[in-house]
């Protein structure tokens, strides 16, 4: 863990979850394609993952590609699946030299393409006994579908009505080893959470840039902190400032 100024290394959060929002904007703005905004994306991510590691970050969650996703372009739909297979190949043995452990979570259904879940697998398996982060790519992901997915499990597990809790629930989510963000991070100027880890943000602190992804770099990351650190989370309990 690096010395960044201004960020109390004992309160670093756990886990940062973020929604890389802004390729498309980005490359507009620019005259460019919508596809290169993508491309242009892959820099930030993996300067914030570097970043994460600086702060002794545990866990990081990306939102990749959401299951509202499969609405945009035919041909921006391809590029993405294409685009996101070639990240794993060129960049899993990287974060398995960093002992950065892989994780995916999502649907997936017969839309994702058989080579890319292959890629996925391969990531996963390459890093699994990573211990210094893990990242989690969510794709193909909606916080809805999760719950619902969830649901049907517990269904299919025989599980009685009376016997369902919040740690049950908890048990069918896609990773039930993944904690609850500290902190989640939206770029872009939009203040939405779009669908994303409904179940886990329930207590998350909301830190929202108007960045536009391509430009997100870890001193950013380092500004989030910052924000997050300067909160009080209450958990619904009294602050500290209150008789």
């Amino acid at each position: 863990m690096a010395a960044v100024p201004g960020i109390d290394p004992s309160r670093v959060p756990a886990h940062v979850a973020i929604v890389m929002d802004g390729n498309g904007r980005w490359a507009t703005k620019r005259g460019l394609r919508r596809t290169d905004g993508h491309a242009a994306g892959e820099e930030a991510l993996f300067d914030t993952v570097e970043g994460a590691l600086e702060l002794g970050i545990k866990w990081l969650t990306v939102y990749a590609f959401s299951t509202e996703n499969w609405k945009r372009p035919p041909d921006e739909v391809r590029f993405l699946m294409g685009f996101n297979e070639s990240i794993l190949l060129r960049r899993r043995d990287e974060m398995h030299e960093r002992d950065v452990r892989m994780r995916f979570i999502g649907r997936r259904d017969w839309r994702v393409p058989r080579r890319l879940i292959k890629r996925m697998d391969e990531a996963v398996e390459l890093t699994r006994n990573n211990r210094t982060m893990t990242f989690t790519i969510a794709f193909n992901y909606g916080g809805r579908a999760e719950i619902v997915d969830a649901v049907r499990k517990i269904v299919e597990a025989g599980i009685p009505a009376n016997k369902i809790t919040e740690r049950t629930i908890r048990q069918f989510l896609y990773d039930p080893e993944m904690p609850d963000p500290d902190v989640m991070i939206r770029t872009s100027g939009e203040f939405r959470i779009s669908n994303y880890l409904l179940w886990e943000l329930a207590y998350s602190e909301l830190v929202f840039t108007d960045t536009l992804w391509p430009d997100f770099r870890r001193e950013h990351l380092f500004a989030a902190v910052r924000d997050y650190q300067s909160r009080e989370r209450r958990f619904g309990g009294i602050g500290n400032d209150v008789g």
